[in-house]
């Protein structure tokens, strides 16, 4: 499994519409819509690095109103939240 954390500006007036299409594209677990120097964050989980590609070169690409994509691959996730989904039974 491949993590990325996608950074997102876009154009003011799409924000809430970019981030809907985002969270309905087969990829994408979370959308956030953030504070600070970028407007939307989002995190793709996907089987391998040609999944990613395929993601942020053709998907990203045909939704309007992304200005600027910053992508970042994780190495290793720390986080308790992924560990306690691993092995939730219900």
């Amino acid at each position: 499994m491949v993590t990325s954390i996608i950074l997102m500006k876009i154009q003011r007036n799409k924000v809430n519409e970019v981030a809907e299409q985002l969270a309905g594209i087969e990829g994408f677990s979370e959308v956030f819509s953030v504070t600070g120097s970028y407007d939307l964050v989002a995190i793709a989980r996907v089987k391998d690095n040609d999944s990613l590609s395929k993601l942020i070169t053709n998907d990203l690409q045909n939704i309007e109103g992304i200005e600027k994509t910053d992508t970042m691959l994780a190495f290793k996730a720390y986080s308790r939240h992924d560990l306690e989904a691993m092995f939730d039974l219900n």
